[in-house]
């Protein structure tokens, strides 16, 4: 879940530009699957202190704080010109603000192992939403098949057969819609800001900076102060800043640079297994059978929705 314009989630990384040290490639992939998966244990800990703006809030000031030490130590700057910074704060809204607070505010009412499969219908809603508004983009079999199989996985995790019995609707909507709210943003930014000329490395400072602008102003007019500041749920949100917004974002270009989007966006199969293990063996979460299932079928369907024919694979750089 980030800030990455390929199938995560979670963030926007518009392409490679930025690295850390030379670990070898799969170390940090391991490491990235890691910082996202537990990412939505770590929204569920800081909603136990704090209000679901404050925890989005705070997550937003923790992982700007690490993009603009990076710029720094990379001498980057912020990008230029009015209509950049204006297709930049519709980004912001859509792969920041508005997925992060929808997650917080649905963590509040379902575990953070569903919050996590939902996440990983991101790819779904992109193939849906790519067949109106990319017209280069087109389907085959294979993809609408997976398109298919990832929806009746979603009903699987959530029990239609039963009636949905037990399921929270609001809580749920809200983290289908927080996983909806990254393809659009894709997708925008896909079609304003590809080739303005700066690094990727200052647009994404630059948008999460305008995100945590978003937020500083909504969140007062929607939350109190806090009448004291638990320990616990801070920390919480300050690694799911700094890890799971800031870091992550770094390790993304780094693995997108190295061995390519197709490869670098797998990790989105991984964040929903992680989550899931975590929520049950942290939190003490419970889970139906229907639920493990239901998640492999999504991940199986996303995979295939991502699948190209030879022609059109992206080039490795």
């Amino acid at each position: 879940m980030t800030t990455v314009t390929t199938a995560a989630t979670s963030e926007p990384a518009l392409a490679a530009g930025s690295s850390l040290p030379r670990l070898d490639w799969r170390v940090r992939f391991g490491a990235l699957s890691l910082i996202w998966g537990f990412s939505f244990l770590l929204i569920k800990v800081g909603t136990e202190g704090y209000a679901p703006f404050q925890v989005t809030l705070g997550r937003l000031v923790f992982g700007t704080a690490v993009l603009a030490a990076a710029m720094t130590v990379k001498r980057q700057r912020l990008p230029g010109g009015a209509r950049t910074w204006g297709h930049l704060a519709v980004a912001a809204f859509l792969l920041n603000a508005l997925p992060f607070a929808l997650f917080a505010y649905a963590e509040q009412t379902i575990p953070s192992t569903l919050a996590g499969i939902c996440n990983a219908t991101s790819p779904l809603w992109g193939m849906v939403l790519s067949l109106v508004a990319l017209s280069e983009d087109r389907p085959t079999r294979v993809r609408l098949a997976g398109l298919g199989l990832g929806f009746i996985g979603v009903l699987t995790v959530l029990g239609a057969w039963e009636g949905f019995h037990g399921l929270d609707f609001s809580g749920t909507a809200r983290a289908l819609l927080a996983s909806l709210s990254y393809p659009i943003g894709w997708i925008y930014v896909r079609r304003t800001l590809a080739g303005t000329g700066d690094s990727h490395l200052a647009m994404t400072g630059a948008q999460l900076l305008l995100a945590t602008v978003q937020l500083a102003v909504v969140t007062p007019l929607f939350t109190s102060v806090p009448a004291h500041f638990a320990l616990v749920p801070l920390l919480a949100i300050a690694a799911l800043g700094a890890l799971g917004t800031g870091l992550a974002v770094l390790l993304q270009y780094g693995l997108v640079a190295e061995v390519g989007p197709t490869t670098a966006q797998m990790v989105t199969y991984f964040i929903p297994v992680i989550a899931a293990a975590a929520g049950v063996a942290v939190l003490g979460e419970s889970l139906r059978w229907s639920t493990p299932v239901g998640a492999l079928i999504v991940i199986a369907g996303a995979a295939l929705t991502q699948m190209r024919s030879k022609g059109s694979a992206s080039p490795r750089p």
